[in-house]
Order: C-alpha cells, then structure tokens, then sequence
C-alpha cells in the first residue's frame, strides 16, 4: 500500500458524513507506519472504544470506513478466526465489525459486518511481522503471497458490499 496523508485518509471515507470524516482520529505515526506491509491501514479510535477505522486502496482510489464493534467481548477461553486473514485468536481478539452502507443505504440504517481481528493487523499477521496473543498462527499450505491475495480478496467483497 503506498503511504497516506491524513487529509487523503479524511477524504477517503464512503460511509460517514464530511464533517464526522473531519473529527475522526487519525494515527499520529502515519510516517513510521510499514506501509509496505500492509494491505489497508487500519486503527482504532482511542477515544471511542466501540470504534475503529479502515482505508483501502481502490482502483478509483483510496476508500475509508468507519467499523463498530461491541465492547463487551467473548470469554478468553474462547478461541475464533479473522474472516479476512484467517489468523485465529483467543478472547477478544476477532470482534464482529459492521460498517453502516454508503449512500442512501446507509441512510436508512443498513449495514453489513465481518468478523475481523480486533487490532486491524492482518497484514502484519499474514506477512509473519505481528504474531498473534496465543503466540502461533496456522501453518497453512498456501505461500504468503497467496494468503496475501486471499486477505486482499476477502476484504475486497467487503467492500463491495458497502455499494450494493
């Protein structure tokens, strides 16, 4: 993913109005960021617990939304899967994300959602730089490209669902 500025991220975002997309938090560390490592940018608002954000790239463009997630999370015994990078975590560390639809969709309330891993590190988890809490992560069969192209593709229907 190439690096963003914080008014390209401002801009980006399909589901929320200007002037929400205006007093959102963004991550102070955009510079440090690994951008070359990462399939979309995602983080959540420390100001609002039961919120975080993601931007993608696009063919027409970077597009930013807003996700909700509950604050009350599963017991830690409990173990569940990211539907984007397959990565399992015990606890609370895949939360069922939504994101209200863009346009008149989103309007009327509609939203859809995706079990995600909680910390939006899926990138890093795929590529091997993060490693999840219960300290492994499946071996799998298929290269970290392939699983990169998988991760790319799950949150690409995703999306399109926000516009349909």
């Amino acid at each position: 993913m190439r690096s963003l500025t914080e008014q390209v991220i401002r801009n980006s975002f399909v589901n929320c109005s200007k002037g929400e997309a205006k007093r959102l938090a963004v991550p102070r560390d955009l510079d440090s960021r690994p951008w070359d490592d990462l399939d979309f940018l995602g983080w959540r608002d420390p100001g609002a617990p039961d919120r975080s954000y993601l931007v993608a790239e696009r063919a027409d463009g970077p597009v930013g939304v807003t996700l909700r997630f509950p604050s009350a999370q599963r017991g830690f015994l409990h173990r569940s899967m990211c539907s984007l990078c397959v990565t399992t975590h015990p606890g609370g560390g895949v939360s069922l994300m939504t994101a209200r639809k863009a346009g008149p969709a989103g309007r009327e309330g509609n939203s859809v959602g995706l079990y995600m891993c909680t910390d939006l590190a899926c990138s890093l988890y795929v590529r091997g730089r993060k490693i999840p809490d219960s300290g492994i992560r499946i071996e799998e069969s298929l290269t970290v490209a392939q699983q990169i192209e998988r991760t790319v593709g799950n949150l690409t229907a995703f999306l399109d669902k926000l516009y349909v």
